[in-house]
């Protein structure tokens, strides 16, 4: 459920009723990632209002994260990069970015 709250904010009601407020452009981005992409977790972190996320570090780099995660190679989002892996889901990248998640 979207309840309005003024023009650049809006209040997002999740399953487990937790509440989180975004600006709407951030709204409409986070749907659009979601639109087009296939989540191998069926999307919990959206579900949990985005408070259960897989760990990751922003670097800097455009279109990757730093992943965090103990065992990142089921992940299908996890690039290995050295001795580490990188992060290049979608919906990740820009909570990181955008919302600093």
């Amino acid at each position: 459920m979207i309840l309005l709250l003024n023009s650049d904010l809006c209040l997002l009601k999740t399953v487990s009723r937790r509440e989180i407020v975004m600006r709407e452009k951030d709204r409409k981005q986070i749907e659009e990632i979601i639109g087009h992409m296939q989540c191998p977790k069926s999307f919990k972190c959206a579900d949990s209002g985005f408070e259960k996320l897989c760990s990751a570090r922003d670097l800097g780099l455009e279109a990757f994260l730093e992943c965090l995660d103990e065992d990142p190679s089921h992940c299908k989002f996890a690039i290995i990069f050295g001795d580490g892996h990188f992060c290049q889901c979608p919906l990740r990248v820009y909570l990181a970015k955008a919302l600093k998640k």
